[in-house]
């Protein structure tokens, strides 16, 4: 939410010093979370004075140059070049002075020096519109009227805009404070809490009255449930025409382009109350008549950005007697729209369902200030109010006179909700001890009506803006607000109750992971579990999760796979030419089922480019394969597994990964076609666990101490001869058919390929260790264990021994 300081002050009694006032909004839970000053002119014109020329000759060297002094008001005349065509004696111009930074339209910052050009000695510069930012002419210097004083500094006599702008993190249920009078009041609740009783200055008067009737505009509303309120009226004899310069700086402050008087004054009062407005040309208003109704599934509609959209049987819509107008509470029409023609409008001030209106504007791709308005939803009492404001501000700006009474369609008003709170409750949830005026002061101030006080209760009625508040614990958080979360107290001696949380196995294990990764040069990512389904084929998009109100068009779904969000971060660090990433992340993924959608956590890891850069002792080396099948053998390790296994999966590139017969995960070699939908031109390897089952299979594992082995452990190797097409994982396979519980480690170390060896042959080295815990291993028994070893490879793989 963008909050202009200049514009808030004019709802305050008395101003307050801007970072005093951050302060405030942050203590009362308007969280501050930037503080920057606007200038409408970069730089403020600071430096820049006013001069008088007091002689102009012709520049000795150059023909188009003029030798000028200049009074700035100070008892030395500046000798200053200048190249303007319309400079003369006598004249009143903008100095820069030397030292002077000034900002010249489309262009950088410069600041002036003392130069010499063709010779001649120039302190500053005489200055044209476009080099001080206050116009775009360049066509020669500014020639100002013969009052202006020399010396006077040219911010004061220009006298630019500047404002200070806060943006507030507000959360979604505090739509009270989406606007300007919304922010004061809770700062006038503040200051009448913390110094003394203050008041929101009002902008609003009882001057309102219709002109004439000359133009009534019939009004009725088909869908009552979708808008509960409908208000508004016809205003004639205007004229439409740029702003005054008053509403456009306030508007450009925050962000809000100018557009004309009309459009620019119904933006203003949502801004100022956060009550949308929309103002119909009355020309198109078909047969004076307004419908308020649902318009047939599939109907075509050109909305002001010159699409046309297909309209949802759901979608409320503005409709005159032939046609639909407006998108009700999200965007307009390009006919009926205000235009260089509009001679009369009809001014609408509604409410709106706020499910509705976000349904629609979801659906359509059209996040509008409206919409986020009416979405959180306004206070339904004060349509008229902000009607007639509005009305007599057009009257202002853009002349002709209010040609109707107010048409306000409100068949069932909203009860005003009551709330009791009692006195131990507060203080149970606030932890501090309010006297009852306190709480009364504060409710009060923010708008509350004091129904019924008791000894220990006090029941209040809720004000028509704070539509989220209906329980105690609100009315607690709204005084805890007012009262200033920093003040808080803090007890002195703290008491927790030791319990056994069965997360801490979790966590622990994910710690342990994270650190052991960390170790290894890996960084933790934590990336949005909600993306974009075109990542995705057709058949795959069947089985998608996909959201119901998703806040854009990209983020629609909830991913399936932790792999299109790493390839996102991998995309975005590779585009800043970060090209050797080791990342990590758990998260988790979701699947649809009949009833809903099933969650699951993943634990993953991504690595493209270099493993180890190249150095003076060492060749640079890429992350393969064979990295990701190691690192998944030190992860399981370290996490107390054994009898580690990788099968490779057929027709996929990817690799199944078991401990003791049990599924945990899989390596993942990314697909050409998915690095391409990521514009990614390096190959990406992803291991991807299911973190369950990896916590199911470490909580199995019992842990066994025992002494250190003192006898020593006996290596032999073989030198395998078998086909290309045998794998390590098949010779680790077949050891599995016999016994022998004396091999503790074997490992490949070796790999040859020579035509020598046959047709499509290779040689397998592979080492292997044994040891005993009772004694030492003697030839015999490590000659009978490699005897069986080698009986197994020729049975089970066909596998020569190579001498």
């Amino acid at each position: 939410m963008t909050i202009s300081y200049n514009w808030l002050s004019e709802y305050l009694p008395e101003a307050i010093d801007p970072v005093q006032l951050s302060k405030i909004l942050t203590s009362i839970g308007l969280e501050v979370e930037s503080l920057e000053q606007y200038e409408k002119i970069k730089g403020g014109l600071k430096g820049l004075v006013i001069g008088e020329v007091m002689e102009c000759q012709q520049h000795p060297n150059a023909d188009k140059l003029s030798l000028t002094k200049v009074n700035i008001g100070t008892d030395q005349l500046l000798n200053i070049v200048c190249g303007a065509p319309n400079v003369a004696k006598g004249q009143k111009v903008v100095v820069a002075t030397v030292g002077t930074t000034i900002y010249p339209v489309g262009g950088e910052p410069l600041t002036m020096k003392l130069a010499k050009i063709r010779g001649e000695e120039s302190q500053g510069m005489i200055c044209a519109e476009d080099e001080i930012g206050i116009g775009t002419s360049h066509a020669g210097i500014i020639i100002l009227p013969a009052t202006a004083i020399p010396g006077t500094p040219a911010a004061e006599y220009f006298n630019p805009y500047s404002d200070w702008i806060y943006e507030i993190g507000l959360t979604p249920n505090r739509m009270d404070a989406m606007s300007h009078m919304g922010v004061a009041k809770d700062v006038c609740a503040y200051l009448t809490h913390h110094q003394k009783e203050t008041r929101v200055k009002s902008p609003f008067n009882n001057s309102f009255k219709a002109d004439n009737n000359d133009l009534p505009i019939k009004v009725s509303v088909e869908n009552s449930i979708d808008c509960p309120r409908y208000s508004g009226l016809t205003i004639s004899g205007v004229t439409v025409k740029p702003s005054p310069e008053w509403l456009v700086n306030k508007l450009t402050a925050i962000g809000v382009r100018s557009i004309n008087n009309i459009v620019d004054i119904t933006n203003y009062i949502l801004h100022e109350t956060g009550q949308p407005l929309h103002a119909f040309d009355a020309a198109a208003i078909t047969g004076n008549e307004i419908i308020v109704k649902n318009c047939p599934d599939q109907t075509i509609f050109t909305t002001l950005d010159d699409k046309e959209r297909k309209l949802n049987a759901a979608d409320l819509m503005i409709c005159n007697a032939s046609e639909g107008m407006c998108i009700a509470g999200v965007f307009g029409g390009t006919k009926s729209g205000v235009n260089a023609n509009t001679k009369a409008i009809f001014l609408e001030s509604a409410c709106f369902h706020s499910t509705t209106i976000r349904k629609t504007s979801i659906r359509h791709g059209l996040r509008t200030d409206a919409a986020t308005r009416f979405e959180k939803g306004i206070d339904i009492s004060n349509t008229v109010n902000v009607l007639k404001r509005a009305a007599l501000l057009i009257k202002e700006l853009a002349g002709g006179e209010i040609s109707s009474d107010i048409v306000d369609l409100y068949p069932n008003p909203a009860p005003r909700v009551t709330v009791t709170i009692k006195n131990h409750y507060l203080k149970k949830l606030s932890g501090k001890n309010y006297h009852s005026d306190k709480v009364k002061r504060i409710l009060t101030a923010l708008g509350f009506g004091i129904v019924k006080e008791g000894m220990d209760e006090l029941m209040v009625e809720v004000p028509y803006s704070k539509p989220d508040i209906s329980i105690p614990a609100d009315i607690v958080e709204e005084i805890l607000r007012i009262d200033g979360l920093d003040n808080v107290e803090i007890p002195s001696l703290i008491s927790i109750s030791p319990a056994v949380d069965g997360l801490g196995i979790k966590e622990n294990l994910r710690e342990k992971i994270a650190t052991f990764l960390i170790g290894k040069g890996f960084t933790e990512i934590i990336t949005n579990s909600i993306t974009n389904s075109k990542y995705f084929d057709e058949e795959s998009s069947l089985h998608l999760v996909k959201m119901m109100n998703n806040l854009s068009a990209e983020l629609d779904v909830l991913r399936p796979s932790m792999l299109e969000s790493g390839l996102e971060t991998i995309a975005y660090n590779l585009n800043r030419k970060n090209n050797n990433l080791q990342l990590f992340e758990f998260g988790k993924t979701y699947q649809p089922k009949e009833d809903g959608f099933v969650e699951e956590e993943h634990f993953c890891l991504f690595v493209t480019g270099n493993n180890q850069d190249q150095g003076w002792r060492s060749k640079s080396s890429q992350m393969d394969f064979y990295s990701m099948k190691g690192l998944a053998t030190a992860i399981l390790q370290y996490c107390g597994l054994s009898n580690i296994r990788f099968e490779l999966v057929e027709n996929e590139s990817a690799i199944h990964i078991y401990s003791d017969k049990q599924l945990l995960g899989q390596i993942l070699v990314v697909g050409n076609k998915k690095l391409a939908a990521f514009d990614l031109k390096q190959p990406v390897y992803m291991l991807d666990f299911t973190f369950k089952k990896i916590m199911s299979a470490v909580q199995k594992k019992q842990i066994v101490y025992k002494e250190v082995n003192k006898y020593p452990a006996v290596q032999r190797d073989l030198a395998l001869v078998v086909d290309k097409a045998i794998t390590y994982g098949a010779i680790e396979k077949s050891i599995q058919t016999i016994k022998l519980p004396k091999l503790q480690q074997m490992h490949l170390f070796d790999l040859f390929e020579s035509e020598k060896l046959g047709t499509n042959k290779k040689s397998m080295a592979v080492s292997f260790t044994f040891w005993d815990d009772a004694k030492t291993l003697t030839d015999t028994e490590i000659d009978g264990m490699m005897g069986k070893l080698i009986q197994c490879f020729e049975k089970e793989i066909q596998a020569e021994i190579r001498k």
